[in-house]
């Protein structure tokens, strides 16, 4: 009996969103911009997520960056941090030849405007290629990075400031379309390079090309390119597995050294692990998720308002209705449960139309921007709990008046 009566109470609030269509929709508008809200940014933040989580694993676990700042405090630097001395390339090579925990150091550079400097080949040009000058350990220590055609650079034209260069898979493309680069002669800037090797396809992250650039020795690019030290980037892997704490403190100590640190004080430099860069991205991605809950909760808050006004309006133009049925036998619970219901399945509703908009942001974004977006089951169930909520939370003023309707006003009621 009693189930009898709940599918009653829902097929009542059923007809009654039915029977008032236009001020449902309105009602629930706010409610459906607050649901599109956090199911949208939800999907886009969840792809990026995954993104970078995958970039982080294909780079190795047991990856070891040494900078001059803290990149976590960089927008801070204290005053100390401020006059620290640049952390050089040959302060990079000596932590290989000292610290026997290390298989291998990577060290690659930026030249100072580098997407500013052209890169032709005959009558083609790039656009806004990026130039990085490396050592030989770079796909030592970023086997992502390796060849897809020719080989990488060679510790003879590291050291002799050879003219080669390797290109990034979009670059290559860019330059020679219908050919392979191999043997042929770019010009970066004012000087020319002979091609050696194509590195393979990496794709885009956060909508950036990791494919547009061109790769020269390091000390090429410090001989005949502008550069600033603090563009260094420093990388290095332990000799064995499950010896990074040890490989960290022996790096440590070296670079004190080579740096005249004196026993007692701080270090100048920073080095850090994976796990910092994923802190940081956490933070950053923290402070977007406050911003997506801030937006949605002024919609659902007007949505929850429009949602008490239209139960209140609801409750008093069916006055009579309610004292008919409270003469009929129906109980102060089964008033309050009706309209409790109809608050809920108006905010399920929009709920749902509001995570179906969000759905289709998130995917629309997909399709017409690099940005990934990733639809996960744990949005659905929170875009749908949460519209329920509101509903609950909102329509209990309303369901609780009209259930207190006194049956014989309620019958006189005109």
């Amino acid at each position: 009996m009693r189930s009898g009566l709940n599918r009653e109470i829902i097929g009542m609030a059923f007809d009654s969103i039915r029977t008032h269509k236009l001020r449902s929709f309105l009602t629930l508008l706010g409610i459906m911009i607050g649901v599109m809200t956090v199911i949208g940014m939800v999907s886009i933040i969840q792809g990026l997520n995954a993104s970078f989580l995958q970039e982080l694993q294909s780079a190795g676990s047991d990856l070891i960056l040494i900078s001059k700042y803290d990149p976590v405090r960089m927008v801070e630097m204290s005053a100390e941090e401020r006059r620290r001395k640049d952390i050089s390339y040959a302060d990079a090579m000596a932590l290989e030849k000292d610290c026997d925990l290390v298989k291998a150091v990577s060290v690659d550079i930026v030249p100072s405007f580098s997407q500013a400097i052209e890169i032709k080949y005959q009558g083609r040009t790039s656009d806004g290629s990026i130039i990085i000058g490396v050592n030989d350990r770079f796909t030592t220590v970023f086997s992502l990075y390796a060849p897809k055609e020719g080989r990488f650079l060679t510790t003879s034209e590291i050291e002799h400031n050879a003219r080669t260069c390797m290109l990034g898979f979009e670059l290559a493309d860019t330059l020679f379309p219908h050919q392979s680069p191999l043997g042929k002669t770019i010009r970066i800037g004012p000087e020319n390079f002979t091609v050696v090797g194509v590195l393979n396809k990496r794709g885009q992250m956060f909508g950036q090309s990791r494919d547009n650039f061109v790769g020269i020795p390091i000390t090429t690019l410090m001989k005949y390119y502008p550069y600033d030290l603090e563009n260094i980037e420093i990388a290095a892997v332990p000799r064995e597995p499950g010896t990074i704490n040890e490989t960290i403190e022996q790096i440590r100590s070296a670079l004190r050294v080579r740096r005249k640190v004196p026993p007692g004080r701080p270090d100048d430099f920073t080095i850090y692990t994976q796990d910092t860069m994923l802190d940081l991205y956490n933070q950053i991605t923290g402070a977007a998720y406050l911003v997506m809950v801030v937006i949605s909760s002024i919609g659902l808050l007007v949505g929850g308002i429009g949602v008490m006004n239209i139960m209140l309006v609801a409750a008093k133009e069916r006055t009579r209705e309610i004292g008919i049925r409270k003469a009929l036998g129906a109980m102060s619970s089964d008033i309050l449960r009706q309209f409790l219901v109809e608050a809920m399945f108006l905010t399920g509703t929009g709920g749902i139309l509001g995570m179906l908009a969000g759905f289709g942001i998130a995917l629309l974004v997909r399709a017409a921007t690099p940005l990934p977006a990733a639809v996960t089951g744990w949005s659905i169930f929170l875009g749908l709990f949460v519209s329920i909520s509101v509903g609950l939370f909102f329509g209990i003023f309303p369901a609780r008046k009209a259930s207190r309707v006194d049956p014989i006003v309620s019958l006189r009621y005109e």
